[in-house]
């Protein structure tokens, strides 16, 4: 569980540090136009810092961690992630320098998707799995709380 929850709050410093990296180099550089440097943080917020706080929980309700899919979950979805919000952060910096990104971005962006695509199918397999489990547990514990 603490690896979920140092996990949220590296993705929150890293979200903050980007808002303020985003208006610090635009106003440095007077740009006023739209790059994808003006969204990396709330992809960040949303995608690391809540996601992750979201699957503290539900470690706390169903042990995620010990299902064989969870290090692979873990691996794919951050790996995708930061290899997403990177690819990004470089584009959106090169727009607000006024200079054109090569295809190695697009393809890193694209490459960045697939992996937090396949993570997020891992989680999803992995927690159809665990809920199946515990659904054909459950009515027996509460059939016999009601008996």
């Amino acid at each position: 569980m603490r690896t979920l929850l140092n996990t949220a709050h590296a993705y929150m410093i890293v979200g903050l540090g980007a808002g303020l990296f985003y208006r610090e180099i635009t106003k440095a550089k007077h740009f006023t136009g739209q790059s994808q440097l003006g969204v990396v943080h709330t992809h960040v917020l949303a995608l690391g810092m809540l996601f992750f706080l979201i699957v503290l929980a539900l470690e706390k309700l169903f042990t995620l961690t010990a299902h064989r899919l969870f290090r692979w979950f873990f691996g794919f979805y951050n790996l995708g992630l930061v290899l997403t919000v990177a690819v990004m952060t470089i584009h959106g910096t090169l727009t607000v320098l006024g200079k054109s990104s090569g295809e190695a971005i697009a393809l890193g962006a694209g490459i960045g998707h697939v992996l937090l695509t396949v993570g997020l199918i891992l989680f999803f397999v992995m927690l159809g799995k665990i809920l199946s489990t515990h659904e054909t547990a459950r009515p027996i514990a509460a059939f016999a709380e009601h008996a």
